[in-house]
């Protein structure tokens, strides 16, 4: 009875060090697919020139987290998934209000903390109406009048003072935003290739470990 006892106590830790083999590969093999797939996403943002803040709004989760399962899953999301899918599927953006899609120009200059500038903040920032220009044929504007160019590294423009007004020396009419009816984007991205090529990898990944615990002979 010891005998069997002690020949049943070796088969349960056999078997519960081979559990363990099988977490840790699993486990392991999912998170390496997860970082992969996330850094190709990340890469193809970048690589299509909308730099690294949106190519970061990738990210990477394995469930469950903290623990080793042979049923672990990773999941890879965008923070920003209305911008991404437009570029990964291509997509026509209008305006909400059926009119005109502003887009702002160098000029428009970058709103509090980097935020997009629209007409309505830039008007309210520097206190001064912008007036539509049409073109025929063309793209629309909507323009600064009595505006003169800053002197100095800042550059730019800023409207002029009462004086200069008074006088209309050197002030110019600058452009900021354009408008346009509607904009379309080209397909940028490919991001279901991409998944499926990184969870084509699995198989082989789990089996490429199972051979090292195999070589080490002890779990890792």
């Amino acid at each position: 009875m010891r005998l069997m006892a002690a020949l049943f106590g070796d088969l349960d830790q056999m078997l519960a060090d081979e559990v363990r083999i099988v977490e840790q590969a699993v486990t392991q093999s999912v998170r390496e697919a997860t970082d992969g797939l996330k850094s190709e996403l990340r890469s193809q943002i970048t690589g299509a020139g909308l730099g690294q803040r949106l190519a970061n709004t990738w990210r990477g989760e394995v469930y469950p987290k903290g623990q080793m399962s042979i049923k672990a899953a990773g999941l890879v999301y965008s923070r920003a998934p209305e911008v991404v899918g437009a570029h990964d599927q291509g997509a026509t953006i209008r305006s909400k209000d059926g009119f005109w899609l502003a887009i702002p120009l160098p000029s428009a200059g970058k709103g509090p903390r980097g935020k997009r500038m629209t007409p309505g903040l830039w008007e309210k920032l520097r206190g001064q109406r912008l007036r539509f220009v049409y073109r025929r044929g063309k793209p629309s504007l909507l323009v600064a009048e009595n505006q003169r160019a800053r002197q100095g590294q800042r550059g730019g423009f800023s409207a002029a003072s009462q004086k200069a007004q008074a006088t209309g020396r050197g002030l110019v009419t600058v452009p900021i935003f354009l408008l346009v009816p509607q904009v379309t984007l080209k397909k940028k991205f490919d991001i279901d290739s991409a998944s499926r090529r990184w969870v084509s990898t699995l198989a082989n990944r789990i089996a490429n470990r199972f051979d090292e615990a195999d070589r080490r002979g002890v779990s890792s």
